[in-house]
């Protein structure tokens, strides 16, 4: 479900084609026209239905719901109440049920413990996501009163959101801005890229420390796209270590030697981790913040690279 904020949307095909799981016009008319979109107060929506602030829009993204299964095991919680949950998603984990991913994702695993917001019933609770090999803080809704609440402060930019990444080179600036739009790459479905009618993406970055040949980042996210940080990386030239879809290997034998060398060309999934977390508290209106130390393979792959450093 999304609730029109508070700025003009003339009519409700082009207010769902900003919704990332909607993502086109095209997508937005055929759920439309395939009656699986609600709006409040409208007995048939088409179209062009003019849509007005508060109104809610239901969407039925899937013609069949998957069948959620409560799977057992264990996510770091930070935080927890009657409202939310903030969990430290371990890397190699999918966030909500997908093709080949019924019943291990995070969502699966939080059901068990808990019960959680149905506002989107494919993918319980999960107010924003994280890719499979990215870890670090999510915040999961409970109930559907929170779970609007919280994507509201996501569309409307006015949560926090920090990461840290390692990525192969050395930046020419300490800090900097990419805004560039991001689509689906035109020749890998997989992958997104820089295209000039995607939709708007804007990171914030800074160099936190550099290693020879490498370089640790800080990332604000001032939009939350799919793969933003690691496609706004890559159109740097700077792709984070062990990203298999935008990363080139680069050998660095001749700065690091051949141990250290070859344990960067070895480390499993990219070199990216949600490391602070801020958002308003849905029932109270008070600010939490987070803060989640890096994973261990991170932290001492960065360990081993300041003892070089040091050499």
């Amino acid at each position: 479900m999304r609730r029109i904020p508070d700025q003009p949307w003339p009519r409700l095909d082009l207010f769902l084609k900003e919704v990332e799981q909607v993502g086109s016009r095209s997508q937005a008319q055929r759920l439309i026209k395939e009656g699986r979109v609600q709006v409040q107060g409208v007995e048939t929506p088409s179209t062009k239905t003019p849509l007005s602030p508060g109104q809610e829009v239901r969407i039925q993204l899937w013609e069949t719901a998957l069948k959620l299964v409560p799977t057992s095991g264990k996510v770091p919680i930070l935080f927890e109440d009657q409202y939310l949950l903030v969990v430290n998603k371990p890397r190699g984990m999918v966030v909500h049920p997908s093709a080949g991913h019924e019943s291990d994702s995070l969502a699966n695993i939080l059901l068990a413990h808990c019960q959680l917001s149905d506002a989107y019933p494919t993918r319980p609770g999960i107010v924003h996501r994280l890719d499979k090999d990215t870890s670090g803080l999510i915040v999961i809704a409970k109930t559907n009163a929170a779970h609007q609440a919280l994507a509201k402060q996501f569309y409307e930019k006015t949560n926090k959101r920090l990461y840290l990444a390692l990525c192969w080179g050395l930046l020419e600036q300490r800090i900097g801005k990419v805004n560039a739009p991001l689509g689906r790459h035109p020749s890998n479905r997989k992958k997104r890229g820089i295209i000039a009618q995607g939709k708007a993406a804007v990171t914030h970055w800074k160099v936190v420390e550099t290693f020879p040949g490498l370089s640790l980042i800080e990332c604000r996210l001032e939009t939350g796209r799919t793969h933003q940080v690691r496609a706004h990386l890559s159109h740097l030239g700077h792709s984070l270590i062990g990203d298999p879809l935008y990363g080139r290997q680069r050998d660095l034998t001749h700065l690091l030697g051949a141990e250290l060398a070859g344990r960067l060309k070895k480390f499993s999934g990219q070199a990216l981790h949600a490391s602070v977390l801020g958002f308003r508290h849905p029932e109270t209106n008070d600010w939490m913040e987070f803060n989640i130390d890096l994973p261990l393979d991170m932290a001492d792959l960065i360990s081993r690279l300041r003892n070089t450093k040091a050499l």
